[in-house]
């Protein structure tokens, strides 16, 4: 009997373990160009928890696995090294030549309905 109640309260806590994890990228972050970029300056990103990020007029998919996020760029995953400590969100690795950290500066904005989550890599057709 206490097997039956273990496995029933570990299945009702799946989803809020599956969304603890997600909740420290959700938002709205800020992230500043280094001088030599062709623009620098401050830029933002809108990571939801429907699994899009937008970026300007870019959208993309993003998934975490294990302590690296992943985005669907081009018909792929690129993994980036994932490291949040308080409002602060640092990428590595994948394209990135050097890490970016980001600042939350608030919480994510909904996706306009007009605006597609792009397709999952492993699941769907581009």
């Amino acid at each position: 009997m206490k097997l039956s109640w273990i496995l029933a309260g570990t299945l009702l806590l799946a989803p809020t373990i599956g969304a603890a994890q997600q909740a420290p990228i959700l938002g709205t972050w800020k992230f500043d160009l280094k001088q030599g970029s062709k623009k620098p300056g401050p830029r933002t990103v809108i990571v939801r928890p429907d699994s899009s990020a937008s970026y300007g007029t870019e959208t993309v998919r993003w998934r975490i696995v294990g302590d690296s996020l992943a985005l669907a760029l081009g018909g792929e995953w690129v993994n980036y090294r994932l490291k949040v400590k308080g409002k602060r969100l640092t990428l590595s690795g994948g394209d990135l030549t050097e890490p970016v950290t980001f600042e939350l500066v608030g919480p994510p904005t909904a996706r306009p309905d007009t605006v597609a989550v792009p397709p999952d890599p492993d699941t769907e057709q581009i």
